[in-house]
């Protein structure tokens, strides 16, 4: 399974993706509208907006409701105010488990994910106790059928990548997160094609989850996911696919 996010490949094959599709737009407007309070509204001086943007476009977003998004943020149009709060804690197995969130109300999300941590076996812990684990990284996805493996190279390289790992099926270029713009617009000039990019959490190393641990860890990612204030979580697990039936 992919190295990027095990969890993020094996929920794409279970169909866990689609069954939330209708939440998708939500998570992205509140993104835009926070990128956009902290940053303003302008995209050429804000990168976390236009990260937001790109996510937009890439999951067909109509354009007034970005627009819509974007003057919330910057006040000039009414809008909910959001705060970020990140949440850490083990999973069943003993797996990492990273929870960022943009909520309306911090007592509910907190209680939420903890409530969320403890039905499935997991345990929220301190601030600090997990972050260490992930690095921030620009990161693509690039099927092997698709690319020949030294243009790839070259290009992504070039443009600052500092990684191409081989992982099965595809090849996964790392990037620093300052960089992922540059790597992206290299892909796009040289038509190299990516079925994913994002810049996100990458553990430094995985902790393998099996057996009953490894249903009730797909539950818990699950879960989390499913909440309306939580908008990203990563985690270490290496969760076998045939684990979760």
């Amino acid at each position: 399974m992919s190295g990027h996010s095990k969890w993020a490949n094996i929920k794409h094959r279970k169909g866990a993706e689609d069954a939330r599709r209708g939440k998708v737009f939500t998570k992205i407007i509140k993104e835009i509208m926070i990128a956009a309070r902290t940053g303003g509204g302008d995209p050429a001086g804000n990168p976390r907006l236009r990260s937001a943007l790109i996510s937009a476009r890439t999951n067909n977003m109509p354009k007034d409701n970005i627009e819509r998004a974007i003057k919330k943020g910057t006040g000039e149009l009414e809008g909910v105010h959001y705060d970020e709060s990140s949440y850490e804690g083990y999973g069943p197995g003993g797996a990492a488990v990273l929870v960022e969130s943009l909520s309306d109300n911090k007592n509910r999300t907190v209680a939420d994910v903890r409530h969320i941590f403890n039905k499935y076996g997991g345990n929220l812990g301190e601030n600090g106790c997990v972050a260490w684990m992930f690095h921030k990284k620009g990161w693509f996805s690039v099927k092997k059928t698709d690319v020949d493996e030294e243009k790839l190279m070259s290009v992504a390289l070039d443009a600052g990548a500092e990684d191409i790992r081989d992982e099965e099926e595809d090849f996964e270029v790392i990037a620093p997160p300052e960089d992922f713009e540059t790597v992206k617009k290299a892909l796009d000039d040289a038509s190299i094609p990516y079925a994913d990019s994002e810049v996100t959490m990458l553990p430094q190393s995985y902790v393998s989850v099996t057996g009953k641990a490894a249903e009730q860890m797909y539950k818990l990612m699950e879960a989390l996911e499913d909440n309306d204030d939580v908008q990203k979580v990563y985690t270490n697990a290496d969760i076998a696919e045939d684990a979760v039936g």
